[in-house]
């Protein structure tokens, strides 16, 4: 019997939704840990002492320069020959988040060395601690300079999250395909995948376009 692919998409609506759950959970929690993880990487490589710096150059600069999908097989196959044993979901996060906060990293610390050095010491002759002095001064306004090079880092860790239907992680990606497997309509499955990750791309940009607005500064 011939379906039509309004058909065929209402019959596998929920093998679907639970990619597109999973594509969105492995996208979130990579984003906010590399988000993280960066902010400390970005300091480090700002303010840290030489051989912590030394160190964390040589973490963003081999991070950047490996393929996602090199850090998605290592971290699922590799770390578990060393018994440190993983799920698939769980590798795959922490290859994103890894790959993530190098990109952060160098966002961040890009943004702390464009703030002038006089703020840091009139923050000093107050008598604020650096933590203060990072929350109320330097934060903000590398947040503000920073924002629309992280937007496009979000987007790239959606779009990474494809890899890990390689480790059987049964993101949007998989289930499309599984999905086409059965119908044989790749075309219309392949477009609409294609639209969903479009989705989250759109409304990740418009998040940072949220905080953008309400991080500027009044003129």
């Amino acid at each position: 019997m011939d379906f039509s692919f309004l058909d065929q998409l209402w019959v596998a609506r929920f093998p679907l939704l639970k990619g597109l759950g999973v594509s969105i959970s492995i996208s979130l929690s990579s984003i906010v840990v590399g988000t993280v993880l960066g902010v400390f990487v970005g300091l480090a490589l700002t303010y840290g002492v030489r051989p912590l710096k030394w160190l964390v150059r040589g973490y963003t600069d081999f991070i950047r320069g490996t393929p996602v999908l090199v850090l998605v097989l290592a971290s699922y196959y590799v770390l578990g020959t060393v018994g440190i044993n993983l799920g698939p979901f769980q590798a795959g996060v922490l290859a994103l988040a890894i790959f993530c906060s190098s990109h952060v990293g160098e966002l961040v610390r890009g943004a702390l060395q464009s703030i002038p050095k006089g703020q840091t010491e009139a923050a000093k002759a107050i008598g604020l601690t650096f933590p203060q002095t990072f929350a109320y001064v330097l934060g903000p306004q590398a947040l503000r300079q920073a924002l629309p090079a992280w937007v496009n880092t979000a987007a790239e860790m959606v779009k990474a999250s494809t890899l890990l239907s390689i480790i059987g992680v049964a993101e949007l990606l998989l289930r499309t395909q599984e999905v086409i497997s059965r119908t044989f309509m790749s075309l219309e499955f392949y477009f609409f995948a294609g639209f969903l990750y479009f989705v989250i791309n759109y409304g990740i940009e418009r998040f940072g376009r949220y905080v953008e607005r309400k991080t500027a500064v009044p003129s």
